[in-house]
């Protein structure tokens, strides 16, 4: 009786998160993964094909271009935004008079909606009036170059999202016992012998979570390059969810779109698990 009485309010703690995981999140995806095995549109749901969309999948080129470009997104904005984010962190806490300041600066980017930060890249881009062209002092279409695109829209993510990792590195600086640099300061560590043998281990975990948090939020792009380019040139920014946006709404192909979701919501998953893994060895090597 005493463990059932114990156990009560935990379980009524627990219950409100349960019903909304296994509506908004269980229920979804097997209605989603039912779908796939389909041959529906937006209107009606078809046939049962099986595996059918599945096998189309595999051999779609436009499917695999897209998941290139999410990857090649991925690619320039993930280590840049943990980097970034690191430097910023470390010169807030370095500059302590003006920390509030510098904080407040770095982070207010990232409150900005997608409609605002894509009208001021627009600006800033603008290959006739924008402030780059009177900077360098030359124009180029940034945003329908066939090679400048995807990198332009990654400077502005990292630009506009960079606020975050940011207070992740700063609160795991903040955790950092003071006591372990006045120790070091004692011995005669200065600078980057400090950083190399206390910041940077004290941080290892944080920057392994930042990483793999990024990588996932990278891999999810949609709204700034469906904004800033609608996929173009030739496709060379249509990332797998613009991919499987186009495929549901404009296609209406809801089934293969479905598909789509489904080995895309796979990857993600994979790379939860390998973010637990890493997560897990490096708090246990940092001990």
């Amino acid at each position: 009786m005493r463990r059932r009485s114990e156990a009560l309010p935990a379980i009524l703690l627990l219950l409100p998160f349960t019903a909304a995981f296994l509506l908004f999140f269980v229920v979804p995806t097997l209605q989603t993964f039912y779908l796939s095995l389909t041959e529906s549109s937006l209107t009606r749901t078809s046939a049962f094909v099986g595996l059918a969309n599945y096998a189309t999948l595999v051999q779609d080129p436009s499917y695999w271009s897209s998941l290139g470009n999410t990857f090649y997104f991925a690619l320039l904005t993930v280590v840049p935004l943990t980097v970034l984010g690191l430097v910023m962190a470390l010169l807030v806490d370095h500059f302590s008079r003006a920390g509030a300041w510098l904080q407040g600066a770095f982070f207010l980017p990232y409150v900005l909606p997608i409609s605002v930060m894509t009208l001021i890249a627009e600006w800033t881009m603008n290959p006739s009036a924008g402030l780059v062209k009177h900077l360098l002092g030359f124009s180029r279409a940034w945003f329908a170059d066939l090679h400048w695109a995807m990198p332009t829209v990654a400077i502005f993510t990292v630009w506009w999202t960079v606020g975050f990792n940011m207070l992740m590195f700063l609160a795991g600086l903040r955790n950092i016992p003071r006591e372990l640099y006045e120790a070091a300061a004692l011995d005669g560590a200065r600078g980057f012998a400090t950083f190399r043998h206390i910041t940077w281990p004290a941080l290892k975990p944080v920057t392994v979570t930042a990483l793999v948090l990024q990588l996932i939020a990278s891999l999810k792009v949609f709204g700034q390059t469906y904004l800033l380019t609608t996929g173009g040139p030739f496709n060379t920014t249509r990332v797998t969810l613009h991919y499987m946006y186009e495929t549901a709404f404009t296609q209406s192909d809801a089934g293969y779109a479905a598909a789509v979701a489904m080995a895309f919501m796979a990857v993600v998953v994979a790379l939860s698990l390998v973010q637990a893994w890493l997560v897990k060895a490096f708090k246990v090597g940092a001990k």
